[in-house]
């Protein structure tokens, strides 16, 4: 991906973008499925943009217990509250697939004596809008694992995931595993159910990309 289709960068023209690189402030690096960017516990010195692939936000409890936060696409950034408030990190960032990964170090980019530069105000805003957006999305999962049941999870997530991309045809960024992780849900639990669902003539799904054929705020919950 170029630098100039990602978000936090858009709005910066060529030159500016070759001012910010000759400050070092950014370094591209490659993962590896499975390959952990940042560990829970650490201290983060340096954002990261997804250029390629995709990543998680993950949190793994005392007994080993996983739970997918958030995935992150291409484009999107991830991390850059914790290094900007400069504490340590209470999620690992994992990628879910081979990654290339722009880790910038968006501190030292905001510092007062970059504060004239032309660029600063448009990273500065391109930075908040993008963590405005990631609030969204961690408010959104809030809502789907809000419901007790397995059915009002998969109902709200999957209701969610048509609105945004506006249409009952999607394609959700998970496997079932990573779905299960997601809602907080053991797979055997959420496979049962959307099986349930597809024999009640409510969606139909081929491994992550499903399409509602009823109007999901009409199912009935147990």
């Amino acid at each position: 991906m170029e630098l100039s289709f990602v978000p936090l960068l858009g709005s910066l023209h060529r030159q500016e973008l070759e001012e910010i690189q000759a400050l070092q402030g950014m370094r591209r690096r490659s993962y590896k499925k499975g390959e952990i960017i940042f560990h829970a516990g650490g201290i983060a010195r340096e954002m990261g943009i997804v250029l390629g692939g995709s990543v998680h936000i993950e949190n793994v409890d005392l007994w080993g217990n996983r739970s997918i936060l958030q995935a992150i696409p291409a484009g999107q950034m991830f991390a850059e509250t914790y290094v900007m408030c400069r504490e340590p990190l209470m999620v690992d960032v994992v990628c879910a697939e081979d990654a290339q990964v722009l880790l910038v170090n968006i501190a030292a980019l905001l510092g007062e004596e970059n504060r004239k530069k032309s660029w600063y105000p448009k990273l500065y805003h391109n930075l908040l809008m993008g963590s405005f957006q990631k609030n969204l999305a961690l408010s959104s999962r809030i809502f789907c694992t809000t419901p007790k049941s397995v059915r009002g999870r998969v109902l709200s997530y999957l209701t969610y995931q048509s609105l945004r991309a506006g249409s009952t045809n999607f394609t959700i960024p998970f496997d079932r595993q990573q779905m299960a992780d997601y809602l907080n849900l053991e797979r055997s639990a959420l496979s049962k159910e959307l099986g349930k669902m597809r024999r009640e003539g409510f969606l139909d799904f081929r491994k992550n990309h499903f399409v509602l054929k009823k109007d999901l705020t009409q199912v009935t919950l147990p």
